[in-house]
């Protein structure tokens, strides 16, 4: 069954269908050009990829034989043997499931989560290779349809209920944007106001927060599928900033497996530093950035990737010289839903994203 038109009329998504056009013609470009060469495989940062691994890197040695590893290379076999079970009988397991088979020996979640990402790494594998899964933390809502790995279909929904993220999904339908909020507050909130109904067709995702795996491989998963524009909007902060490259970069933790989590197309649509002053946000609406804040900020601009933004750059720099931030929730003191009826709205028709 098809979706109802109820969302703007076409010509409301022209700037939108030009970025993506854009985009397209990226994607193409890149697909005929050769491979990196070494100088490029050996590099920390890759702007088409993200952050990678390089192979020159510092590595830290288990020794069976040694008493400081013992009980850490004893751990890495048992979850070895446990990963080795669940490949051959094609199953699957959470890490969560892993911790509880023995929690007294593991200790804690966080051990289980460590290895399990050494090993992943050590294989040179996505960690779905090793039927490892993450428990979803991440919502999900408007114009999708997708099949789990079990069969079951599941059709997303623009109304105010939204669905966890799935941990792998095997057929998606199309949108034309997809929007990426880092709160689940503001999440629910465009819920309740329709936001994805008005403007259908569209694609809601949230991590609350920094996003897990899960959320990450869907946002992947939804840009290698459909190539359509991905937007994010977060904090104008240090900590939103952070979880916006996440999705568009990659971690540390996570750079050996890069390739299969970063979306470098993402685009920042809000909250921008300079809409403060653009909108005249009320001064009683702004945070000052604490020190933790601004050591975070410093930080940010000095990550290879800031180099190859040179908007994000001035936006951040505005942000350091104001020592000022704001989180969405502030434009709430410009209307209580300037969010969903105005601002986001005009972004998207005008291109107002960096």
């Amino acid at each position: 069954m098809a979706f109802a038109p109820v969302g703007p009329e076409a010509s409301f998504f022209d700037a939108l269908d030009r970025h993506r056009a854009s985009l397209l013609a990226v994607v193409k470009r890149r697909a005929g050009e050769s491979p990196a060469g070494a100088t490029h495989a050996a590099s920390r940062f890759e702007d088409s990829v993200g952050l990678q691994m390089i192979p020159q890197c510092t590595t830290r040695k288990i020794k069976s034989d040694s008493p400081k590893s013992v009980k850490k290379f004893a751990l890495i076999l048992k979850i070895l043997s446990m990963i080795y079970k669940l490949v051959q009988s094609n199953t699957y397991a959470t890490k969560r499931d892993i911790y509880y088979t023995d929690s007294q020996l593991f200790g804690n979640q966080a051990v289980v989560d460590n290895i399990i990402d050494d090993i992943s790494c050590m294989l040179k594998v996505p960690r779905r290779s090793l039927h490892v899964l993450s428990t979803s933390k991440g919502l999900i809502a408007g114009n999708l349809r997708y099949v789990e790995e079990d069969g079951t279909r599941v059709q997303c929904t623009c109304n105010a209920t939204a669905t966890a993220v799935p941990s792998n999904i095997q057929g998606i339908r199309n949108a034309k944007f997809l929007l990426i909020v880092e709160k689940d507050a503001t999440f629910q909130r465009l819920l309740d106001d329709n936001f994805c109904s008005r403007m259908s067709p569209c694609i809601m995702v949230t991590g609350k927060g920094v996003p897990d795996l899960n959320t990450r491989l869907l946002v992947k998963k939804l840009w290698d599928t459909f190539h359509i524009p991905v937007f994010t909007l977060v904090d104008a902060d240090p900590h939103g900033i952070e979880i916006m490259c996440i999705y568009k970069y990659g971690s540390m933790s996570m750079s050996f497996e890069a390739h299969s989590l970063t979306v470098p197309t993402i685009r920042w649509l809000g909250l921008l530093p300079s809409d403060i002053k653009r909108l005249n946000i009320p001064k009683d609406s702004l945070i000052p950035l604490t020190k933790h804040d601004q050591v975070k900020l410093d930080s940010l601009l000095r990550r290879p990737y800031i180099t190859y933004q040179p908007f994000w750059r001035k936006e951040m720099e505005m942000m350091a010289d104001s020592k000022m931030k704001a989180e969405i929730q502030a434009l709430t003191s410009l209307s209580s839903d300037y969010l969903s009826r105005v601002y986001l709205p005009n972004k998207l028709r005008f291109g107002g994203w960096i």
